[in-house]
């Protein structure tokens, strides 16, 4: 018998090695021959076969072919077209272009050619995410997947043994497999197909009935838990500021913010009878009280992502068919934008860089909640943190950490306000002081008396312009001859999406705009389009807008009489303020945003 399979073995490995030899250089027929894309192989594809493609491809000379193979036996868990894109030096499509040709198989692309809905429902979700591969077409005797890797024999093999269907496979982007998976199966639905199937979770019935869940018990690996990871990740990944959890009558509603506006995420449908059990996680991670669900809470988790401490700020609020929850995520150490790349004009930069050097005075950043204020003021104390300075800062939250500067956290519930924290500071010896946001009369009063005695004084306050804050102040109960003698200049800001350098397109200006006060600068301007590198909105990160009055002997005296916001506007307009609209022209101008954002962002002016 033993040497019944010894001659076995041999016949079976002359076989492989024949048939091996006649797949160089003819990747098709091979491909054919085997019948790779019938889904009958158990094994996965030879590595001198799948080299031969490689090779027969005509896009890799030997070196680059060696490359590929050292890198990949350097990471095991890399499979041969991802090692071929990455360490190839071919952009992925023309790869998937010229191997689908070797193989005789159509290169798709899932914008234009979506999946049918029969084949999303051949195969689970568990089954879509842990094979990367996406179901598209189906005539109920084969499967046909959507695929970044032809290689991955075995998760071929995998998915025709669940779909009991041969299987044949298509051509596409990793990129265009992994959004596809998201948007017609969910984030984290592979998740919530275990949480259901295995009926260790209590959910919520049909009719909307929140029922308890002790979610104490949940071990670390549990799917609850997998879920809750698996929507702050994303929101990382897509570089979101806040995450809205928000149960409604048939759906429990996830959306991100991202560069400012909130986009829904596609979650499984099925989801909204685990809402009480996702929001119980969230408050656990929380320290919140899982049994209150009348009050509002805030609490705090701490989370780390991708080796980077994620501080998330959590706010539950009871709804009508559920508590509402948010999550404000903060990077607890970042790298801090650099003054001179915050966006500043010439002489915004001059006259900024001027008043934060300044030994004494109050300099305010004004905008809305969002508006990037916080990313403004860190900016300036990065520039200002050197070793014979001392700065302190009073926060709530504390949004960045920053090395060499003493971080106060406010805490109200024990009486840690930022006036109190304000008076601890002046007998502290400080250089500089920030102070997150001037809210009330008090608070006011102390930082002015700190910039009287000495101190540098950073500070926000919520006004629509620059020229507003005066007022505000005064409204405040703060007298105008202690604002104008304290004040050295204030900027306001706002934030404008920046257009997706990869797929923006110039078009010709309207000539509705030819009647500014301030003639165009250019006859075209740039508008979004929308392409897989910005989500297909057409914009891909922010830029600031300002807008910087610098405080002089006019603009005190016109303080000191108390002028309203509108004449002190126009009094700093005619020595050459620019206005938030104005910046956001010659961005426009620049190529960096449209028309329509700028207009959206400054629509008060």
């Amino acid at each position: 018998m033993a040497r019944r399979r010894t001659r076995d073995s041999t016949r079976s490995a002359s076989r492989r090695r024949a048939s091996t030899r006649n797949c160089r250089g003819n990747g098709r027929a091979c491909a054919r021959s085997t019948n790779i894309y019938k889904g009958d192989m158990h094994m996965d594809m030879p590595a001198t076969f799948a080299l031969g493609l490689l090779r027969s491809t005509g896009l890799y000379s030997e070196e680059q072919l060696a490359t590929i193979c050292a890198q990949r036996a350097q990471n095991p868990g890399m499979g041969l077209a991802e090692a071929a894109v990455k360490f190839g030096g071919v952009r992925e499509p023309a790869f998937l272009a010229a191997l689908a040709k070797q193989l005789g198989v159509e290169a798709i692309d899932l914008a234009t050619r979506p999946p049918s809905p029969e084949a999303l429902g051949r195969l689970p979700a568990s089954a879509v995410y842990q094979y990367g591969i996406l179901p598209w077409q189906t005539d109920g005797r084969t499967l046909t997947v959507a695929t970044s890797d032809p290689f991955n024999l075995a998760a071929l093999d995998g998915l025709r043994l669940i779909a009991r269907l041969p299987v044949r496979f298509v051509l596409t982007t990793k990129e265009a497999v992994d959004k596809a998976i998201k948007k017609y199966y969910g984030v984290g639905a592979d998740a919530i197909e275990k949480m259901i199937g295995d009926g260790r979770y209590t959910v919520d019935d049909e009719a909307g009935t929140l029922t308890t869940i002790d979610v104490n018990e949940m071990g670390e690996e549990a799917s609850i838990v997998k879920f809750v990871n698996q929507i702050i990740a994303e929101a990382d990944r897509q570089g979101a500021t806040d995450i809205h959890i928000e149960p409604q009558e048939t759906e429990l509603r996830i959306r991100y913010r991202i560069d400012g506006l909130l986009h829904k995420v596609d979650v499984p449908p099925q989801l909204n009878r685990l809402k009480s059990a996702i929001i119980s996680r969230i408050k656990v991670m929380a320290n919140l009280d899982i049994a209150e669900k009348r009050l509002p809470m805030d609490g705090r988790i701490g989370i780390r992502i991708g080796g980077q401490d994620i501080d998330i700020r959590v706010s539950t609020m009871p709804a009508a068919y559920g508590e509402s929850v948010s999550l404000r995520l903060l990077a607890k150490s970042g790298n801090f934008v650099k003054m001179a790349d915050l966006g500043f004009n010439p002489r915004d930069y001059a006259i900024v860089e001027k008043i934060i050097h300044r030994p004494n005075g109050i300099f305010l950043v004004t905008g809305p909640t969002g508006s990037g204020k916080s990313t403004s003021l860190y900016s300036f104390l990065h520039e200002v943190n050197t070793m014979d300075v001392r700065i302190m800062t009073a926060e709530d939250p504390i949004e960045y950490h920053m090395a060499g500067v003493n971080q106060v956290q406010m805490q109200a519930s024990i009486g840690m306000t930022f006036a109190r924290a304000l008076r601890a500071f002046l007998r502290q010896d400080p250089d500089i002081i920030m102070v997150g946001e001037i809210r009330d009369r008090e608070t006011a009063e102390i930082a002015i008396n700190a910039s009287l005695t000495g101190h540098m004084v950073f500070s926000t306050l919520h006004t629509n312009d620059a020229a507003g804050a005066f007022p505000r102040l005064t409204d405040m109960g703060v007298e105008p001859f202690l604002i104008a003698s304290a004040v050295a200049g204030v900027m306001g800001q706002r934030l404008c999406r920046r257009l997706c350098p990869f797929c923006r397109r110039e078009v010709p200006l309207d000539r509705k705009y030819y009647t500014l006060p301030y003639p165009p600068a250019k006859e075209t301007v740039f508008e979004p389009c929308g392409c897989d590198k910005c989500s297909h909105t057409g914009y891909k990160g922010r830029r600031a807008l300002f807008e910087v009055l610098e405080v002089d002997e006019d603009i005190e005296q016109a303080i000191v009489q108390r002028k309203n916001a509108s004449e002190i506007r126009d009094l700093a307009l005619s020595k050459g303020m620019t206005t938030l609209r104005e910046d956001g022209w010659a961005k426009v101008f620049a190529g960096i945003t449209s028309v329509k954002e700028i207009i959206r962002v400054t629509e008060e002016q």
